[in-house]
């Protein structure tokens, strides 16, 4: 995978990279990246595809209307290995070699990640508004995310890591999401990771070890 660079996604990136709501912080930050392989890359994905026929081989019920079983059709198989390439290149300190098909959801349509986003993004949307009044930051990202991959061809994931794997932990973390606008015909894929932080613990972990800091100043300093 090729991390690409687009303007138009670092004009959102730049907006949401801290954005301080007083008890709250929202992050988010938009990644685009072609799907060729890179050396790292093929090892992963024959990796993967071990694990994939493996599953198959052991599974006697296969529903492939469902998302996770739809993802492991061989028709689908590759879209499955974008979407954790991809997580690989956000996170490359991270084994996801171990991720399955179930934690990939397919979003049925832009209107379903819409209401998620104008939903939890609402205060980010408010202090976009002010800072910014030609259009919405919803439209703002459609127009950005229609640029890169062409919303109307692309199929839309989300992705939910178990609670005792998680790739992206952060302190004070209230809610977040991670999305993924993949397109078939431009071999592209865009991540879309947002969440909201609580300032309060943020801050009460900060002095949490400025304490301990001073702490273990104080016994370096004595004699045992």
């Amino acid at each position: 995978m090729k991390f690409l660079e687009y303007t138009p996604l670092d004009r959102i990136n730049d907006f949401l990279n801290h954005l301080n709501l007083g008890e709250r912080t929202i992050k988010g930050n938009l990644e685009a990246y072609s799907c060729k392989h890179t050396g790292t890359d093929k090892k992963l994905s024959l990796s993967l595809e071990n694990e994939i026929l493996d599953y198959l081989g052991k599974s006697s019920d296969t529903d492939s209307s469902s998302p996770a079983e739809y993802l492991l059709c061989r028709s689908s198989r590759k879209t499955l290995m974008y979407l954790v390439l991809t997580l690989n290149h956000m996170c490359p300190d991270f084994d996801f070699s171990a991720v399955k098909a179930h934690q990939f959801f397919t979003q049925e349509s832009w209107d379903i990640f819409k209401q998620i986003f104008e939903t939890y993004m609402f205060e980010a949307s408010k202090e976009w508004a002010e800072a910014d009044g030609d259009c919405s930051l919803l439209e703002a990202l459609y127009k950005a995310l229609d640029e890169v991959v062409r919303l109307n061809d692309c199929e839309i994931y989300s992705y939910n890591p178990d609670s005792d794997a998680d790739p992206f932990p952060e302190k004070g973390a209230i809610w977040s999401f991670n999305f993924f606008f993949y397109n078939r015909k431009l071999k592209r894929v865009v991540s879309f990771r947002f969440s909201c932080l609580s300032n309060l613990v943020l801050d009460g972990f900060v002095m949490d070890e400025l304490y301990e800091e001073e702490d273990g100043e104080i016994f370096d300093d004595m004699d045992i």
